[in-house]
């Protein structure tokens, strides 16, 4: 293992495009303050970033191409100034001609989009991270069957990216149900199943891990604390692409009475 491979990460990204909002910043005050620590933490300055984010999904693996990807404004009512917002980050379309290279090598089915942007999945927790936006930035799809085990190979795949400079990191949320944010049963049910995740995550055990992650939907409150996985599945990328490395909670933050965490894997 080389001592600059680069660890994989799991943010909970928080709402819609909050570091551009003064008032949920305050909320999300000790989210802002960790993912800008992470930078620090890592071996070396990544060479190039790949993001699979909760907000992208396509019938097939989809890897955008473009060299300047433009703003995904995927969401609504917020206040105006949010839908200008740029992160002018490049793409690199020799790293997505690599993951395709990859996933083709394994039998992988993968397509290419020259025009997908960055949706606030994706910005959100990078402008905090890199606010400079000097580092490649190249987006993956979920394939919308949110299939664990499709996933998690898909992270084994992309292992090898680890040791050429690239940052592999899923955003989503430990806890995504938009009917249950800031109601009373938000906390524990919250609570409840990122104590699950953390557990699993933490298993020394590679496999157990990735058996546990696969059947997640048995895990304390998971249909409560996620209706619809979207939000889940990139964890099960980094996952993946974690190898036999252990994983663990970085931080855990609590805003709109609901807990909210994100995980690494490796050194």
């Amino acid at each position: 293992m080389s001592k600059s491979r680069l660890p994989t990460l799991f943010v909970s990204h928080g709402g819609g495009p909050w570091p551009y909002i003064d008032e949920m910043k305050k909320l999300f005050a000790k989210t802002a303050i960790e993912f800008s620590r992470i930078p620090a933490t890592l071996p070396i300055k990544p060479n190039a970033i790949l993001m699979v984010s909760g907000h992208w999904e396509e019938p097939e693996f989809t890897v955008a191409a473009s060299e300047h990807p433009p703003m995904v404004y995927d969401y609504s009512g917020f206040p105006e100034h949010t839908y200008h917002i740029s992160y002018p980050a490049p793409g690199s379309p020799a790293l997505a001609g690599r993951i395709r290279a990859l996933l083709s090598q394994s039998g992988i089915n993968c397509k290419e989009d020259p025009t997908r942007g960055f949706d606030h999945g994706t910005f959100t927790p990078l402008v905090l991270m890199y606010p400079d936006a000097d580092i490649p930035v190249v987006t993956l799809s979920m394939k919308s069957n949110y299939d664990p085990l499709e996933h998690i190979r898909l992270g084994q795949v992309l292992l090898p990216l680890r040791d050429e400079g690239v940052l592999i990191m899923g955003s989503g949320l430990s806890y995504h149900n938009m009917r249950g944010f800031g109601g009373d049963q938000a906390k524990p049910v919250s609570e409840q199943f990122e104590a699950w995740l953390n557990e699993t995550i933490s298993e020394t055990d590679v496999q157990v891990r990735n058996e546990r992650l696969q059947n997640w939907e048995k895990a304390p409150a998971a249909r409560m604390a996620h209706p619809r996985e979207d939000h889940l599945i990139p964890l099960m990328v980094v996952a993946g692409a974690a190898g036999e490395d252990r994983g663990r909670r970085i931080f855990i933050d609590t805003v709109w009475n609901t807990a909210m965490a994100s995980y690494r894997f490796g050194d």
